[in-house]
């Protein structure tokens, strides 16, 4: 149960630094033959701009059939939290903290990941409209993929119920039980609303491997933020092909590898500039700048303002 930062990315319009990740509770769980769930709970920072985002992840293994499961993920916010967690309170649990006075924002990264011997109960047998749902649940369909999920009210008003409710032990794992499945029902529904299942236009990025090599290649740049890197330096730290690393991060991101970097550079100058003090010439050697009237230009390209012109504000 991984691969959490690819729905947060997803999610977030702007990249999330790790420091800035303040997990407040997580809760992993199996129910016997049925699904196996995780939830990550965060403190959301207010300057966070996140959409709620749901995802679905068909994993086929023609000759590994133990490995082939269906995972729904959903990252959304506006849930909250108890501060009072130090204090035996049954509202310092994921169930019912909504019921509490005292209480933070919170954003929620949730997934259900369902297998075939639990799946497959219901298929029924026929030529049926629903002939792709079929074949998913049963794993007759003989290619991967990953389709990003609009998420309905019904679908949150779901969610929202597995993050606060009040159920435990046997009784718990029941409702867990029903509750996917109707998150598994709406997200089939919504599924068969488009055409083609296969939501990415580079078909590559159908391959769980290689989202997660671009996924990487933007944390690297995070990294790196005062050490540029060339397209085929990043290419061969994340091991993939360097107009697939282009294309791939364009479509998952919205934006060249370039413009990206390019705005995260000028993001953290104008935070170190105004919330640091530091010099423009501080902050021009500390970004990788050969000159600092280069660092001037891409400043006010991207800020409207001069770099000196900030430090008098």
């Amino acid at each position: 149960m991984q691969q959490f930062h690819e729905i947060w990315s997803l999610s977030n319009q702007q990249p999330v630094m790790q420091e800035d990740l303040q997990l407040l509770q997580e809760k992993e769980q199996h129910i016997p033959g049925s699904v196996q769930y995780q939830i990550k709970r965060y403190r959301k920072q207010p300057q966070w701009n996140v959409d709620d985002t749901g995802m679905i992840v068909y994993h086929y293994k023609k000759d590994e059939p133990k490995q082939q499961y269906l995972e729904l993920r959903f990252c959304v916010s506006g849930n909250v939290y108890c501060r009072q967690k130090e204090v035996e309170c049954d509202m310092c649990k994921f169930n019912a903290s909504r019921s509490c006075a005292e209480r933070v924002d919170s954003l929620d990264i949730v997934s259900f990941r369902f297998y075939p011997v639990h799946l497959s109960q219901f298929v029924k047998p026929g030529k049926l409209k629903s002939q792709l749902v079929d074949d998913l649940l049963s794993f007759n369909y003989a290619s991967e993929f990953t389709k990003v999920l609009s998420i309905c009210g019904r679908t949150r008003m779901v969610l929202e119920s597995l993050l606060n409710h009040t159920y435990t032990d046997t009784l718990e794992n029941i409702f867990i039980n029903a509750q996917t499945q109707m998150l598994l029902l709406y997200s089939m529904e919504c599924m068969l609303g488009d055409k083609d299942v296969e939501q990415f236009q580079c078909k590559f990025l159908a391959n769980e491997a290689d989202r997660e090599k671009i996924i990487k290649a933007r944390e690297i740049l995070l990294q790196h933020i005062g050490e540029p890197l060339t397209i085929k330096e990043l290419s061969r730290k994340v091991a993939i092909n360097e107009c697939y690393l282009k294309k791939g991060f364009k479509e998952l991101f919205g934006t060249t590898i370039f413009d990206f970097y390019q705005s995260q550079r000028m993001e953290h100058a104008r935070y170190l500039l105004y919330e640091k003090g530091l010099s423009v010439t501080e902050v021009s050697m500390m970004l990788g700048y050969s000159s600092i009237s280069h660092f001037s230009t891409a400043f006010k390209k991207h800020t409207g303002l001069k770099p000196c012109e900030l430090l008098l504000h």
